[in-house]
């Protein structure tokens, strides 16, 4: 049923404007074409908007105005909070922070391969936050500027489109918390411990033994319940055209100085996860300078795609995220295919 929905829409696009906006890009129904195809093909549901900079500039969505859950997409504000309060002088890159016990989250990036004790500034937390994703760097960095201060500066940048935005270890703890209350006190090493036991089944079966309760004790029957139910939450989560109007700040010079614009955009272009998804898909004549996010069943790509040089050059903001999957190489496949139908349908120029 949902295949011939999708295919149904194909063809309504194929006559008429892309989804949800009043007056698309010349491109813009064959993009909406393939991206009804990839949804009819797979198990995932696609959301994408593209935004050109400027003043009337081209725009494209498709499920843009839903509420999609962000996962590390959240870092790009945390990155701008830290770089404008730098460019005030409040905040200088080389202060340091200890690391901590306490301060470990379960996930990529090398600072959770670092020793208790070990001094890290801000600008060894900065890079890796962006670049490897690094959770246990993304919370450093938010105790030290403040959560309502990131979040004051995303929905300033976003028009007020996004959820609330948490910590990552909070992510876990609420998260695990619908199963069972007692798991919203467990530290992050125990989400590290959890996060070792690869099935489902028995990472719930460890759940239970960790919070010394029965199995039976577990509020929901599956990790995909206890996702599902946090995801209707709302934290860390927003539209996809917010996310890009945040992008499309950074990009125009209005979320910071030129020189913070300038080192915000060259560390996102180093960004090493995510190089099967919609980078694959652009091809190496689009330079992308990017943030990923992956959750349970969620992967999202974000950031400014840029090609050719000069009075040639034609920049998009692309934000693409995807819900439903649950491997995440197949989803990441999906996200590769909406970058080669981005690029194909003419977005980027003939």
């Amino acid at each position: 049923m949902r295949r011939l929905a999708a295919a149904w829409i194909a063809g309504l696009l194929l006559a008429g404007p892309a989804v949800g906006l009043s007056a698309g890009p010349a491109w813009g129904p064959e993009l909406a074409s393939r991206l009804a195809a990839l949804e009819a093909a797979g198990d995932d549901e696609i959301g994408l908007y593209l935004r050109e900079p400027g003043e009337g500039g081209e725009r494209f969505g498709w499920r843009h105005d839903e509420s999609w859950y962000l996962a590390s997409l959240i870092k790009v504000p945390v990155a701008v909070e830290l770089l404008a309060r730098v460019e005030a002088g409040e905040l200088a890159l080389d202060e340091t922070l200890m690391l901590r016990e306490r301060d470990y989250v379960d996930g990529a990036g090398p600072t959770n391969w670092a020793e208790p004790g070990t001094p890290l500034s801000l600008g060894e937390l900065l890079e890796p936050m962006l670049t490897e994703s690094d959770n246990t760097a993304t919370d450093l960095l938010i105790g030290r500027l403040g959560l309502g201060a990131v979040n004051a500066r995303a929905q300033a940048l976003s028009g007020g489109g996004l959820g609330p935005i948490t910590p990552l270890l909070a992510v876990r703890r609420e998260a695990y918390g619908r199963l069972h209350p007692g798991a919203r006190e467990l530290t992050g090493m125990d989400f590290i411990r959890l996060r070792q036991v690869e099935d489902d089944e028995r990472r719930l079966d460890a759940l239970a033994e960790r919070l010394t309760v029965p199995r039976s004790a577990l509020a929901l029957p599956s990790l995909d319940a206890a996702f599902a139910a946090y995801y209707d939450g709302g934290l860390n989560a927003g539209r996809l055209d917010a996310f890009g109007e945040l992008l499309a700040a950074i990009g125009e010079g209005r979320a910071l100085g030129p020189g913070a614009t300038a080192r915000l955009l060259a560390i996102m272009a180093q960004t090493v996860s995510g190089e099967a998804r919609l980078k694959a898909g652009f091809g190496p004549d689009i330079r992308f300078a990017h943030k990923t996010g992956t959750q349970h069943r969620r992967s999202c790509d974000a950031g400014i795609a840029t090609r050719g040089e000069g009075a040639a050059e034609r920049r998009m903001v692309v934000v693409a995220c995807t819900r439903g999957e649950r491997d995440i190489e197949r989803s990441e496949a999906t996200l590769r295919e909406v970058g080669r139908a981005i690029r194909e349908s003419g977005a980027f120029g003939p």
